[in-house]
Order: C-alpha cells, then structure tokens, then sequence
C-alpha cells in the first residue's frame, strides 16, 4: 500500500521553489505513461497527473499541467492514439493541471470545467499562506465549456461523468469517472506522494468538503477501481479509506484546539500531528505546520 507521505503543502504557486520548478525546460522532465485498461491511461510528469480516455473519434484528456510539458504531455498521448484531443478537462484551477490549456485549446481542444475555474482564473487568484497572486488567464487558456453540478461528455464509443462537490480543495473542483474502464480521477482532493493534500481555503476550499469528496469517492469505487489522484501513483479503494482517516484525524485534532480558543499560532505550536499522524504519513514539521493552517483557515471566519 503506497504510504500518505508529505514534505511541502505547494501545489501550483504555492511557493517559490514550485514556480522555480515549473520553469525548467520540459526535457528535463520525462512522461510516464500507465495503461489503466480499456484505452485509458495516466500520465505523470511535472505537475498533476493527467488522464487520458481514447475515443473512437477523439481523445478526453483531464488536466494538463504546467505550460511547458505540453510539447510532452502531447507527444506522450500520440503514442496512445492519433486521434486529436477533443477535450480537455480541467479538475480545478491551480497552474499545474491548468497551464497547458492554451497549448491543446490551440490545437483545437474544447477546454472545459466547473463555472468557477473559468471566473477564478479570468480574475486571477492569490494564495492564503503565502499571499502570493497567480495573475488573472486570458485567451485560449481559460475554459470555453463550464457547467454547475454534472455532466456527461460523450464521444464515439466513451464518456465521461464529471461532476463539482461543493468547497473541497477549491471551490471549483471536478471529478471524472470513466465508468467503463473502472477509472476515477479526483483531481487534488485526494493527493499522496511527498505531500499532504493542500485545502485552498483562500479559493473556497474546505476540509470537511474534502472528507465528502473523498465519501463519494469511496462509495463510486470498488475493489477494481483505479483512482487517479491529484499528485501520486494510482490508488486502490483501500488506499483511499486509509486516506480519509487522515483527513478525519486531522480535521478532528485542529477542531478540538479551535474549541479550546487556540489561535492559529498557538495551533501550530501545539503540534496537533506530532507522533500519531506525522509516523502514519511520514510527515515533516514543517508540512504539519502547513496542513495545520490549512485546516484551521477552513473554519476563520470571512472577512467581509
């Protein structure tokens, strides 16, 4: 079972040392290409994983990472298939399952997504722990296609259920199923691999929509299911219950210091995950710290 491992909260733009990353030229960077079974794949390089869905007539992609992998990312699919890419799905806002929009939107990729990725990204955003701003998406890189609650998107011989639960890693997310090959891909919801899941609570994200998200995940899966995550290798059902007792766990320790009157400092302090948690998911302190505010952040009140 792989285990819920974490080193930094950075997804996207959340810290410098992530920009600096995404700025390497792409061949540094190679594309890893898992066959999930019935013309469905993973991809895996620089930023978040993308999956692939063959059609007969077309391609649905879900995600696209950073801008520069999309010479990769392209390549990688024409491997799989020669047909284009009809579709691109992005699962939320952030840079690293968003920057490659424009590049397939060129090629004639229909760039789709929840309402609120589309009003998110023309606006630009700014990260709640580190203050830092992403600046507002024009053009071909913001999504053409949106919805509100559902939808199923359908080529020759496949489709797509995708769906928004409401303020979970962000407040615009998605999820895809592609029921027949047993494939579900969460987005960043579900995150494992060097990272604790990041809750941006600054863009409408919220720890207790991300236990019910990860709920729904479990009661769609069964035993067969690949689940592909926001970051991380495909995971089993199993993997993600484990998941969701972290999440619980977690959530449960801030909100007792909350009750008690801690501040968001005095939260941390308390190293609520020191032992426990931290020797399940092989955390550091410092993404403690992080996963610490990010759930506290989730109860603060608004400022209005």
């Amino acid at each position: 079972m792989n285990r819920i491992v974490t080193a930094a909260l950075a997804a996207t733009f959340a810290t410098l040392a992530t920009v600096a990353k995404a700025q390497q030229p792409q061949m540094d960077v190679a594309v890893r290409t898992t066959d999930l079974g019935n013309r469905t794949y993973m991809l895996e390089g620089m930023g978040g994983n993308v999956t692939v869905a063959v059609a007969d007539d077309g391609v649905i992609v879900v995600d696209s990472q950073f801008a520069n992998m999309h010479d990769k990312l392209k390549a990688a699919i024409d491997a799989v298939s020669k047909q284009p890419v009809k579709y691109l799905i992005n699962t939320h806002l952030h840079g690293d399952h968003t920057g490659g929009n424009e590049g397939f939107a060129k090629l004639g990729a229909v760039v789709t997504a929840h309402e609120n990725v589309a009003k998110r990204l023309a606006a630009g955003t700014v990260n709640g722990l580190t203050g830092q701003a992403a600046p507002p998406i024009t053009g071909a890189g913001l999504p053409t296609k949106t919805y509100k609650n559902w939808f199923t998107l359908r080529l020759k011989g496949r489709s797509a259920d995708v769906k928004h639960p409401l303020n979970a890693h962000t407040d615009g997310d998605s999820y895809v199923h592609f029921k027949d090959a047993n494939v579900l891909a969460t987005g960043d919801i579900v995150s494992i691999g060097n990272r604790y899941p990041n809750i941006d609570f600054a863009n409408g994200g919220h720890i207790d929509g991300m236990i019910k998200a990860v709920d729904t995940y479990i009661k769609m899966s069964n035993d067969r299911t690949k689940i592909v995550p926001g970051h991380g290798g495909v995971m089993t059902k199993a993997q993600v219950i484990e998941y969701r007792k972290m999440l619980v766990d977690s959530r449960d320790k801030v909100k007792k210091l909350i009750a008690e009157g801690k501040s968001e400092a005095d939260a941390v302090a308390a190293k609520p995950f020191a032992g426990d948690i931290e020797t399940r998911t092989g955390a550091n302190e410092t993404a403690s710290a992080n996963f610490v505010r990010v759930i506290y952040n989730s109860y603060k009140p608004k400022k209005m």
